[in-house]
């Protein structure tokens, strides 16, 4: 479903990705991995749109999603959960969800039910205030508001950053639903268990490269102590 070859990306003089290549297949979750300032965040504004690649290619079923803006990726099908949630917490649940659906291809402008009936709470607490919410609150708004614009592929950066287990738990459930429905799930993710739990294969990321893949049943502790042990 999503493909990325030779991705090279630059911030001025300072090389960020270097020839990154990475596939991510329809109905699996993908988990990239790595230490602290190594290109996992970059890659994801790259493959949204948020930043530009200088070389290499992105694409989405097939097409070359390179010279979209972003706002043409997400209405190809592409939807992005940023690091730190970045809701509004100055509008309402229902108000943060509906500007979700400014992504929808069809233009439909109901929030699904499908959406509301993974998240309970945030239905119950529609007319709460963003910034009312605790942070694992936040955080299912953040996945929920992304959904609602019908995306191909979720792409999610470090959802269970500060997060509560049982919220943990939660997310990950909500994920193994979407893949069951064929979703492509990309997960820039650093809390091991949780990529043993609900990934199927990751990518091992280091100066800008990548430096180990597999299923996740191959993250051995080998693996983990050569790449990911600070």
């Amino acid at each position: 479903m999503l493909a990325i070859k030779d991705l090279t990306f630059s911030y001025g003089m300072a090389q960020a990705l270097r020839g990154v290549n990475m596939t991510m297949p329809r109905g699996k979750v993908t988990c990239v991995m790595g230490r602290n300032g190594v290109g996992k965040t970059t890659l994801m504004k790259n493959v949204m749109g948020l930043l530009r690649h200088s070389a290499g290619e992105i694409t989405l079923a097939g097409r070359d999603m390179g010279a979209l803006p972003a706002n043409r990726r997400s209405r190809e099908g592409i939807a992005l959960v940023p690091q730190g949630r970045q809701i509004f917490p100055k509008l309402t649940i229902a108000e943060n969800l509906r500007i979700g659906l400014e992504a929808r291809a069809d233009r439909k402008r109901a929030i699904p039910e499908e959406v509301l009936d993974l998240f309970p709470i945030l239905k119950t607490m529609s007319k709460r205030m963003g910034g009312d919410l605790s942070g694992g609150q936040q955080q299912q708004l953040a996945i929920a508001r992304a959904l609602v614009g019908d995306p191909k592929v979720l792409l999610l950066d470090e959802p269970t950053e500060g997060i509560q287990p049982n919220i943990i738990q939660q997310i990950g459930g909500v994920l193994r639903k979407l893949v069951e429905r064929g979703m492509t799930i990309v997960l820039v993710e650093q809390y091991l268990d949780f990529v043993r739990e609900f990934g199927q294969y990751f990518y091992i990321m280091d100066r800008g490269r990548v430096v180990a893949e597999g299923d996740t049943a191959q993250l051995t502790p080998q693996i983990v102590n050569q790449h990911l042990s600070v």
